[in-house]
């Protein structure tokens, strides 16, 4: 069986539950400790191992670390890569605790990405995390509309209030 095939029996069989809570957000998630837990099945079944690799990438504006999933058969690997930045300004935490939080989420999407982890359901995809929307962030939203975008795709990013949606759609 090729890495491929091996590859593609995992992502049709994968199962990982949202074992864990957002008392924050009121959801459920799963994280990169449960993806990993539940792939360990296939690794001995199928002769594959997986791993994690992170590299930080500093820019001008913000760090960003890029996680790689990787599934090797000890001949050939394939990779799925996740970028995520880390917020400086995050209130509440250490520094080393802001560079975990993105090293988590990376670990996380880079996984997704390899095992097709369908997360669009998962409140970490449509949590709104209290947006709200500023002058500037309006003024963009009704141009977006005009030029024929939908008002769905900025619900899905912001708390558009009534008065907000009258602003946008005028």
């Amino acid at each position: 069986m090729t890495l491929n095939e091996k590859l593609a029996q995992i992502q049709t069989k994968f199962k990982s539950k949202k074992s864990r809570f957002n008392s924050f957000g009121k959801y459920n998630f799963r994280s990169a400790e449960d993806i990993l837990e539940a792939t360990k099945p296939y690794l001995l079944e199928l002769g594959v191992s997986v791993k994690i690799d992170e590299k930080l990438i500093d820019n001008s504006t913000f760090p960003v670390i890029e996680s790689t999933a990787t599934i090797s058969d000890g001949k050939t690997a394939i990779h799925a890569t996740a970028l995520v930045g880390v917020d400086l300004d995050q209130k509440g935490m250490q520094m080393p605790q802001k560079f975990g939080a993105a090293s988590s989420y990376g670990k996380k999407y880079s996984l997704g990405n390899l095992f097709l982890i369908d997360d669009t359901a998962d409140s970490d995809a449509t949590n709104t995390h209290g947006l709200t929307m500023n002058a500037a962030a309006i003024q963009k939203a009704k141009d977006f509309v005009q030029k024929g975008g939908k008002l769905d795709a900025i619900k899905k990013k912001y708390n558009v209030t009534p008065e907000i949606e009258k602003q946008i759609t005028l």
